[in-house]
């Protein structure tokens, strides 16, 4: 997206959430289609069941309707929404521990039988970020699936800087543990170590 295209979204947004702020509901419509599609592949990320998602999606956008008046314009709107929905799916993932989100760290999901490469690294890197704590995993999304920096991280989040790269630093050294051990190489590196 050029810069051009950027600003006109941005001031769009902003321009939407004014008329929220006022009571207007063709604007939240908006705003909803507008968001939807990027917040369920977000939040699939976190649960797997689409009722869940669908559940945080409104959530998320009824909270938007009660505070878009509270707004206060130091971050983008897009920053805001996913800020509420971050938030949102961490207490839906907290309530439903049954939910596929809240995977035991001791039971992986089986490989496929002969998946391509492609599916298999997928499920290989999927497989890596379940076990990880979800606050770590849902700022190595933002920031690598999403692009947020790392301002924008703390803005969505609510946690600072400092905190913000500390989760992705404990990330990145949980995935390089995690990655060789489900690729089948980390068992063979301990075998040579004990050797």
């Amino acid at each position: 997206m050029n810069e051009f295209a950027k600003s006109s979204a941005k001031e769009s947004d902003q321009a939407l959430l004014l008329r929220v702020a006022a009571g207007d509901r063709r604007a939240l419509e908006t705003l909803y289609l507008g968001y939807h599609r990027r917040l369920a592949r977000f939040l699939s990320r976190f649960t797997r069941r689409y009722e869940s998602v669908e559940e945080v999606i409104n959530d998320t956008f009824f909270a938007v309707w009660q505070q878009a008046a509270e707004f206060r314009h130091a971050s983008q709107v897009s920053t805001w929404i996913f800020g509420i929905a971050y938030r949102t799916v961490l207490k839906s993932v907290r309530r439903h521990r049954h939910d596929a989100a809240a995977v035991d760290l001791d039971v992986l999901p089986e490989p496929s039988a002969d998946p391509t490469q492609a599916m298999e690294i997928r499920d290989w890197v999927g497989q890596a970020l379940d076990r990880l704590p979800l606050e770590q995993r849902m700022t190595l999304e933002l920031a690598y699936h999403l692009g947020y920096s790392m301002e924008e991280i703390a803005a969505t989040t609510g946690e600072p800087v400092g905190t913000i790269k500390a989760r992705l630093f404990h990330a990145r050294e949980k995935l390089r543990v995690y990655l060789p051990m489900l690729g089948g190489t980390g068992l063979a590196e301990e075998r040579c170590h004990d050797r």
